[in-house]
């Protein structure tokens, strides 16, 4: 089979890959990579979309009688269902086994790791639900309103990053205003499918570093972009837990070591969430002191959505907090 060579993104070696494990791993990747893309094209080409929900309306669609097996594409790709081998394309299903996400179950059905999300005219792929797996890269109701928000800021980018990039939806979602967009992530399995995402959807100059925030990614920005994890997390995931008690630690530490990497006039967005206790907005108490000592200007902070996930407040960790806010802070280096 032949597919499209990854040519417009910069390919990042993973350093733990030691003398021939390097190549053997790097190839493996790269054929991974390559069916992905594929895969996605040829989801494009039947016209498939899927619009992905929040994870409790996924189960709760899931567990009706007649969701239990997958009776077409968008059952696969999009509700992540079990399914038989005749209910996709010899191709489809061929790309997917390339890919090494197709997975036989226990009683004879096969099943899709991945899935496939349209935000806008694009096509993204991302881990299968349910998102359990300690590096799964989760796409939903969060992206769509992070690309929204970042569609509302003005102007064009010389450069721009996009913070704990996931699926790279975000950072990609910019491109086409931006000579140069970099998209870092410290899970190797984010970085392969913003890899994928970017060659997907035909975003040019698009560079893939892992690193923890900033700190190995070089250089100044006009736009420091960021849709980190906001909750306290018992399970530890990566794409869920920000820090902290409540999970907003990594929100701060963004705003704190964003400010001196951006150019003046640059632009910084955050997209996150807060914990409300009393009705007092926790993050915005932590981060206030922050952007008023720095130098920042034309600071905007918003309350996008009052109360989600509000089966977070069952847990132990949110005993005192009456509900969780979708904020935006979006400011500019004076």
């Amino acid at each position: 089979m032949s597919c499209r060579a990854l040519t417009h993104v910069q390919h990042w070696r993973d350093g733990n890959l030691q003398g021939g494990d390097l190549d053997g791993g790097h190839k493996a990747r790269d054929a991974r990579e390559a069916a992905l893309v594929a895969l996605g094209h040829s989801l494009r080409a039947e016209g498939y979309a899927f619009t992905t929900v929040t994870p409790e309306t996924h189960r709760r669609v899931n567990a009706r009688p007649e969701a239990k097996v997958a009776r077409s594409t968008r059952d696969v790709f999009g509700w992540s269902r079990p399914f038989a081998r005749e209910v996709l394309s010899p191709r489809l299903r061929e790309l997917l086994e390339q890919s090494g996400e197709l997975e036989l179950r226990d009683d004879g059905l096969l099943r899709s790791r991945v899935r496939f999300s349209s935000l806008g005219s694009g096509l993204y792929v991302h881990s299968a639900w349910p998102t359990v797996e300690q590096d799964a890269v989760f796409f939903g109701p969060d992206t769509y309103r992070f690309c929204s928000l970042l569609q509302r800021v003005p102007g064009t980018f010389r450069r721009a990053v996009d913070l704990g990039c996931g699926s790279g939806a975000g950072g990609l979602s910019v491109a086409g205003r931006s000579t140069e967009v970099v998209l870092s992530d410290l899970s190797t399995e984010a970085l392969e499918f913003a890899r994928v995402n970017a060659e997907l959807n035909g975003a040019q100059a698009v560079q893939v570093v892992r690193s923890d925030l900033l700190r190995d990614v070089s250089g100044r920005f006009d736009l420091i972009a960021a849709n980190p994890p906001y909750l306290a997390d018992t399970d530890g995931r990566t794409y869920r837990d920000g820090g902290g008690t409540y999970g907003t630690d990594l929100s701060v530490r963004i705003v704190r070591e964003s400010v001196e990497r951006l150019e003046p006039g640059g632009t910084l967005v955050l997209y996150t969430g807060t914990p409300v206790v009393e009705g007092e907005d926790l993050l915005r108490t932590a981060l206030e002191p922050v952007w008023r000592s720095a130098p920042l200007t034309n600071v905007s902070y918003e309350a996008l959505d009052p109360d989600v996930f509000s089966e977070e407040l069952e847990k132990e960790r949110y005993a005192d907090v009456e509900r969780i806010a979708l904020v935006a802070l979006v400011a500019r280096r004076a």
